[in-house]
């Protein structure tokens, strides 16, 4: 499958720091879209923050790459 292109320019997560990798996988009409919006209650709160602090590693990843 390589020899075909799959997977050409793929950032395993796990090799990344903060385990997050920059990439988009949805088409690009849907980029920037929420399908999920955590409340502040119970487990929900911690997904929020988690998903802030994912949020902010690739904020700052892009402010220093310039892109």
């Amino acid at each position: 499958m390589k020899d075909l292109g799959y997977g050409a320019g793929y950032r395993y997560a796990h090799d990344e720091e903060g385990g997050i990798a920059d990439q988009q996988h949805l088409p690009d009409e849907l980029v920037g879209r929420r399908f999920y919006e955590p409340t502040g209650e119970g487990q929900e709160a911690a997904i929020r923050e988690r998903m802030r602090a994912w949020e902010a590693l690739l904020r700052e990843r892009r402010r220093k790459s310039g892109g």
